[in-house]
């Protein structure tokens, strides 16, 4: 016998009919004792749940008739033996829990969420769909005006809910985005506060290409929370929109935190695999060495893609030195800085920021094509890994990095021998996709044997060779194959015999295109992270329609792969096809011509970067990372004068993403080979420029200082020298009314700052208010978040509240996690003055996470700060002391925010130093502190600052 109380309350036999249990309140007393199967439920709870609280005197022997009566009905079910039975403690339901819908529910839903903790999310969705199954509509549906029912069909309801949103992350770890982005919002619309299923519906549009739509589910969301709760979004929902915005364009190109999507099927690695991840598993560092074309690269996508911790891919075939490679793993982790101001950041070493961006972080990083530059991956990972405890490394290479602790798996050729053979089957699989229902079957599984042995096992090989049986027959490339390698075989013969092979083949391949075809794939190797469909017309010269048919003729012979509306080639076909446009003598003009093309797109959204489309034309330029980087390295050498106009257009895009550690060494390039004086008419491009160079060097500031003064009664075209005028010169006024609208609003802004710093807080605020509604009036996200900040501490504190909650979503969804780090922390500091000690430690923890992003170790050390503070306001002195320890060695930079961060450390080590009675130490922590007050005494509050500190020094004495 089966019982069912996920829909209206079911008996059904043996045979599967179901059993008539009487009328509302007999089937009301099943329910309550079908949700305790096998437990004994007491009289009283049986009374009041069937007739309330207020019982008749009658009721426990009606009860008594019910039980009475639903024994029989269960028993005319041709059961044997009284499965209601009573004692001394009540009555007791005898039932399997597995024959109760809803335990049976639960157990699924518990080993449904086991399973997806443990990453198999094959099985977490076929027991959580199991779960779902049983439901066949509102729990206790027929009895829900039962006293008992409420409450227990709003506890099944909430169970619902969580397997529901169970399996919707695990279908999301499988990949089935576009079905549930088709699913969800009717889901959404029916439960509009559940934040899980919201940020489930944004990572399920995010992952079927639709960005903007998962960005409009954020926005509702924070209106709907704001409107019937007056809160804004979780933690947890922020950081999946933060996440989104940071990622960039082309999200069906990454899947697993980072690592490369793949357009084919794995075939025949299986057993590496397994070996891989057993590898991965027990070891910090493991390196996968083979010949080019081997696989080295998918597996390591394989292996990665099925960690449970974060994955970061960085593919260091691009850095032309190993100077390069630190930052290609900054950019690669996210990390981002503060900006270009040098005396607020002060320059950085890049593996320092490296080493604050992985501490206390679980990352799996996966180093792709290092052999050209091994010895300083070597160095850098030695570093890593001997600073940051729980990071993990998987590298591939032709050679082995040959430090410590490194474990090889050397990736062999796929085997050749017995039937089936993965070389085989890969050949099987890729020529499948170019002729339909090719199979190896008797008739051809000897033809196919010779061509794989011919290509050695190389996977890339095999499938170039298979990608030709859209236009040959399976004949005609065995025998083109043979004459290749008979023609080739008495040329050079110094390379190792696979890579002979491997270059051999991809030769045949050149040979086999037409010469559009070949012009085409030659000019496409000067883009560098791929290129989008107007990109490859405009800079490789076919018209848009000729484009299109000769891209997708290279994607069927598997020279270019195609995904997310942009086409790249891998690393070998790529060095082979660019060799082809050197011999070609056409290099410099298709990098001119290059260059040329994100020149033009930099300084069409250079405006445009400070108004409503900001956001959309961040993403834009993000996905053309890589191209502006190979542009500006260019035109640094070959053309200085364009060189200078690029790095201006991008230098707005850098500021609020943070990138300028990755421009540093291009612009003091250009200094170097342009001089002291800009070329004519470049005046504010070559400024911006030492702007770039100074956030490296700090023997830059006074010549940027001296050249924004230069500008200063100048109408300027990049308006961003205004706010590196501010920042580096201090607020200013200017007499004339700028023309521009985000020129006025940033003028108030500025004369509100100079204000606001003279004490002058009747004219700052006013200024202000004037900033912020210009900037929203022109939708320049930026400039309403820096007013925001502004404002928030001369507002009362409700108004201030609602300042700093709007300031540190700006933050979010412009991606500036610098900024949000200090939001929060502000914000924390604002919660602990107010007493708000649990609020507080929740921004605090917070900031924490975020901090460690931007690998800048003084805004970590700001984060741990105010946990110290609350630690000791709690009494907790030993934490208090271990957190602001931690904290004091992030902050020994010589510069502002690290010098502003350490004196507050310093203050709260001496008051945990006086609660412990160490009037020495306090004394030294204090004077600590007065020094550094008294070094920065030109900023607000400093004064008042000294005089306290004076004052416990004397009291110390």
């Amino acid at each position: 016998m089966r019982f069912g109380v996920l829909g209206a309350v079911e008996v059904w036999s043996a045979d599967g009919e179901t059993v008539a249990v009487g009328g509302p309140r007999s089937r009301a007393l099943l329910a309550i004792l079908l949700l305790n199967a096998g437990r004994t439920v007491a009289v009283r709870p049986l009374v009041e749940g069937l007739y309330g609280p207020g019982a008749p005197s009658g009721a426990a022997h009606a009860l008594q008739s019910q039980v009475s009566r639903l024994r029989r009905r269960l028993g005319a079910a041709g059961e044997t033996g009284d499965r209601l039975q009573f004692g001394p403690a009540g009555y007791l339901l005898l039932a399997d829990p597995d024959d109760v819908d809803v335990h049976r529910c639960e157990r699924l839903a518990g080993e449904g969420r086991r399973s997806l903790a443990a990453g198999d999310h094959e099985g977490a969705a076929r027991l959580l769909g199991e779960a779902l199954e049983l439901w066949r509509g509102p729990a206790l549906a027929d009895v829900i005006d039962a006293p008992f029912a409420g409450e227990q069909a709003a506890r099944l309801e909430e169970l619902r809910l969580a397997v529901l949103q169970d399996l919707v992350e695990a279908r999301l770890a499988r990949g089935e985005h576009h079905d549930l982005a088709a699913e969800l919002p009717e889901i959404v619309a029916a439960h509009p506060l559940r934040e899980r299923l919201r940020g489930q519906l944004m990572r399920a549009l995010y992952g079927s290409g639709r960005k903007a739509e998962a960005l409009l589910v954020f926005e509702d969301a924070r209106r709907t929370l704001a409107e019937e709760l007056g809160v804004d979004p979780s933690p947890e929902l922020g950081d999946v929109h933060l996440a989104m915005l940071r990622a960039g364009p082309a999200p069906a190109e990454a899947v697993g935190g980072g690592v490369p999507a793949q357009f084919t099927t794995f075939v025949g690695r299986d057993g590496d695999l397994e070996r891989v991840r057993a590898l991965l598993g027990e070891r910090r560092l493991v390196t996968l060495t083979g010949p080019g074309g081997v696989g080295k690269t998918r597996l390591a996508v394989e292996a990665a893609g099925r960690e449970q911790d974060e994955v970061r891919f960085v593919d260091l075939a691009a850095p032309a030195d190993g100077t390069a490679v630190p930052q290609a793993l900054i950019n690669a982790l996210g990390l981002r800085e503060a900006g270009l101001v040098p005396s607020l950041s002060g320059p950085l070493d890049p593996v320092e920021r490296l080493i604050a961006g992985l501490a206390e972080r679980r990352v799996l990083l996966v180093l792709d094509n290092c052999e050209h530059v091994v010895a300083e991956v070597a160095a850098l990972t030695r570093r890593l890994l001997a600073a940051c405890r729980d990071l993990r490394i998987l590298v591939t290479s032709r050679e082995r990095l040959g430090i410590t602790g490194e474990t090889l798996h050397p990736v062999p050729p796929l085997p050749l021998d017995g039937g089936g053979h993965p070389a085989a089957r890969l050949f099987a699989d890729r020529a499948a996709a170019v002729r339909p229902g090719f199979l190896v079957g008797d008739a051809n599984a000897d033809a196919v044997a010779r061509i794989c042995r011919a290509l050695d096992g190389l996977p890339l090989a095999i499938e170039l060779a298979a990608a030709r049986l859209r236009s040959l027959t399976l004949e005609e490339v065995e025998a083109r194959l043979d004459d290749r390698f008979r023609l080739l075989s008495r040329g050079d013969r110094s390379a190792a015999p696979r890579h002979r092979t491997l270059r051999s083949v991809v030769g045949w391949s050149w040979d086999l295109l037409s010469r559009p075809e070949q012009a085409l794939a030659a000019r496409l190797t000067v883009f560098s992270g791929g290129a989008s469909l107007h990109a490859a017309a405009r800079v490789c010269g076919p018209s848009e329609g000729e484009a299109v048919e000769l891209l997708a003729d290279l994607v069927d012979k598997s020279l270019v792969e195609a995904g997310g509306g942009r086409y790249r080639m891998l690393e070998t076909v790529h060095a082979f096809c660019a060799e082809r446009l050197a011999d070609d003598g056409e290099r410099e003009q298709v990098r001119a011509a290059h260059a040329a093309y994100f020149l033009e797109l930099a300084q069409a959204a250079e405006p445009c970067l400070r108004g409503p489309d900001q956001l959309e034309w961040l993403a834009r330029l993000d996905a053309e990372r890589g191209n502006f980087h190979a542009a500006l390295h260019w035109a640094a050498a070959a053309d200085p004068a364009l060189g200078l106009r690029l790095l201006a257009a991008l230098s707005w895009q850098g500021q609020l993403r943070g990138l300028p550690g990755e421009r540093t060494a291009v612009a003091a390039g250009l200094l170097v080979t342009i001089g002291d004086e800009p070329p004519a008419g470049l005046e504010e491009e070559y400024t911006l420029c030492v702007a770039h160079a100074a956030a490296a060097d700090n023997a830059h500031d006074q010549l940027l200082r001296d050249r924004l003064e230069r500008l200063a009664d100048q109408p300027l075209r990049y308006p961003f020298l205004r706010v590196l005028r501010f920042m580096m010169n201090g607020p200013r006024v200017d007499e004339e009314t700028p023309a521009d609208p985000w020129s006025r609003a940033f003028t108030s802004m500025e004369s509100g700052v100079k204000s606001l710093f003279g004490g002058d807080r009747d004219t700052a605020e006013p200024a202000l208010r004037a900033a912020l509604a210009g900037f929203r009036e022109i939708g320049d996200r930026w400039g309403i978040l820096t007013v925001l900040k502004q404002l928030a501490g001369l507002a009362d504190e409700t108004e201030s509240t609602a300042l700093m909650a709007e300031a540190i979503d700006l933050a979010g969804r412009l991606g500036a996690v610098e900024d949000l780090t200090r939001l929060l922390v502000r914000n924390a500091d604002r919660l602990t003055d107010a007493g708000r000690l649990l609020a507080a430690q929740a921004e605090y923890e917070r900031a924490v996470d975020f901090a460690r992003r931007t690998g800048t170790p003084e805004t970590q050390a700001g984060a741990l700060r105010g946990l110290a503070d609350l630690a000791r306001l709690r009494g907790e002195l030993p934490a208090a002391r271990d957190l602001y320890d931690r904290a004091l060695r992030g902050c020994g930079r010589a510069s502002m925010g690290a010098a502003l961060t350490r004196y507050r450390i310093l203050f709260g080590l001496g008051r945990v130093a006086e609660a412990e009675r160490d009037a020495d130490q306090a004394r030294s922590c204090y004077r600590q502190a007065l020094a550094i007050a008294r070094a920065y005494g030109d900023l607000p509050s400093t004064a008042a600052s000294a005089e306290a500190l004076a004052a416990v020094d004397a009291r110390l004495r």
